[in-house]
């Protein structure tokens, strides 16, 4: 990373989550003024705690429903730069909580557009959807960003309702000469250390291993493009500061960030990959909750985000599967993972 974000002020929505706290942290270590808006952690959200993050300026716990507020604190910020990352972001929760998904996901995200209407001066806005916002054919194809949207569940076509207002509001407010550049980002299925999340294939294979329990492999064919949670985040990363620093070349729309074909396998293989760095037993239960659509084959496509941004994910499936394992199995045998993770950003940022 360039010294672009030392002393930037970037808004984070969404930073009390996964993915939120290892970008929280990263920004924090490259030098940028963080002010965070989320909701109070989950129960099971134990990574913004372990690493220390409620104790850091900037942290306010808001909803982005809650849109007087939400807009007070984006102009109170004064933002360089705007991550969007504030989601419901789990399938099968949004089978349970479907308007509650869209509100957040779509409504939210419009609150978001409508607050950014008030800053005057130079910002770069991310808005942070998924790769299941693509109309799902379940073949070998790799998905481009100009592919048609769509979504057979709740979570998957809010997010596609997201990108359609973002474009929506993009045309309609922000025209090419306007200082607000914004860009929506697709991300692959995102693993790493510090997720605890309900229904995700890691956190629960983790949780087997540490009750020394076997794991049940819901749906073990199914392909998806697995990714370390650094490789999108720095994608991000860069795209933020390019539509900030060379406005002049038009980089706003979506942008997928997912892994190299090699990248792309099935639910058993991430967890044969898994077991590689910390044995455990597995049994096949591919007939748990099989009523709740689920997509049997997923990839994208991800040339346009190397050639415009010379971006490219930089740890490969295993590496991303053991670094991942390692950090649980290391927290867990009663190392800092505030250290722990500040090692694997140090290790991943040697390669950028």
């Amino acid at each position: 990373m360039t010294g672009f974000w030392n002393n930037k002020r970037v808004f984070l929505t969404g930073h009390t989550g996964f993915k939120g706290s290892w970008l929280n942290l990263w920004l924090k270590e490259l030098g940028a003024n963080v002010f965070g808006y989320a909701l109070e952690p989950e129960p099971d959200a134990l990574l913004f705690q372990q690493l220390n993050l409620a104790n850091e300026s900037g942290h306010f716990i808001g909803n982005v429903l809650d849109r007087e507020i939400f807009n007070l604190k984006v102009i109170e910020a004064r933002p360089d730069v705007i991550i969007h990352l504030a989601a419901q972001p789990l399938v099968r929760r949004s089978y349970r909580e479907s308007i509650e998904t869209w509100q957040t996901n779509v409504i939210g995200t419009i609150h978001l557009l409508e607050a950014i209407k008030n800053i005057k001066h130079e910002c770069s806005v991310i808005i942070v959807t998924t790769d299941k916002v693509y109309e799902n054919l379940n073949r070998n194809y790799a998905y481009k960003e100009e592919d048609r949207l769509g979504g057979n569940d709740p979570y998957s076509s809010s997010k596609s309702a997201a990108e359609l207002a973002v474009n929506s509001w993009r045309s309609s407010f922000f025209k090419d000469d306007s200082n607000i550049k914004i860009a929506t980002v697709r991300a692959g299925n995102v693993i790493g250390g510090g997720d605890w999340s309900e229904d995700r294939i890691v956190p629960d294979l983790v949780r087997a291993l540490i009750r020394g329990e076997k794991f049940s492999i819901r749906n073990p064919k199914s392909v998806r493009p697995w990714q370390h949670v650094l490789d999108p985040l720095s994608g991000y990363l860069l795209l933020a500061e390019r539509l900030y620093s060379c406005p002049e070349e038009s980089l706003e729309g979506a942008y997928n960030f997912g892994p190299d074909d090699e990248g792309v396998r099935t639910v058993q293989q991430l967890v044969d990959e898994a077991h590689k760095t910390w044995s455990g037993e597995f049994c096949d239960n591919n007939n748990l909750d099989s009523q709740l659509h689920e997509e049997k084959l997923l990839s994208l496509d991800i040339s346009k985000s190397k050639k415009n941004l010379s971006w490219s994910p930089r740890w490969g499936f295993e590496k991303s599967v053991h670094e991942t394992i390692s950090w649980y199995s290391l927290v867990n045998s009663g190392s800092s993972p505030l250290k722990t993770t500040l090692n694997q950003l140090d290790k991943y940022s040697e390669l950028l």
